[in-house]
């Protein structure tokens, strides 16, 4: 694994309450390793690792990461 400060970080911010944030792992099968619900306004701060390779996102979030920022819309 990379040393801690040169592993990438990702900053969700829920713009509504029910944001899901899903982390998904590595090798031959795609599993859901981690999940979380956020809230308006609830900031989480994820990493990439040896075992998370894609973070999924529902919902209404903005997502800051060192490529630049993004925001998902909940497209009802």
């Amino acid at each position: 694994m990379k040393n801690a400060s040169n592993t990438d970080f990702v900053v969700i911010k829920a713009l509504e309450n029910g944001v899901s944030v899903i982390g998904l792992s590595r090798g031959s099968d795609t599993k859901l390793n981690h999940t979380e619900k956020l809230d308006r306004g609830e900031v989480l701060i994820a990493q990439f690792t040896e075992h998370t390779s894609a973070i999924k996102i529902r919902g209404n979030a903005q997502i800051m990461t060192s490529i630049g920022d993004v925001e998902s819309k909940d497209e009802k």
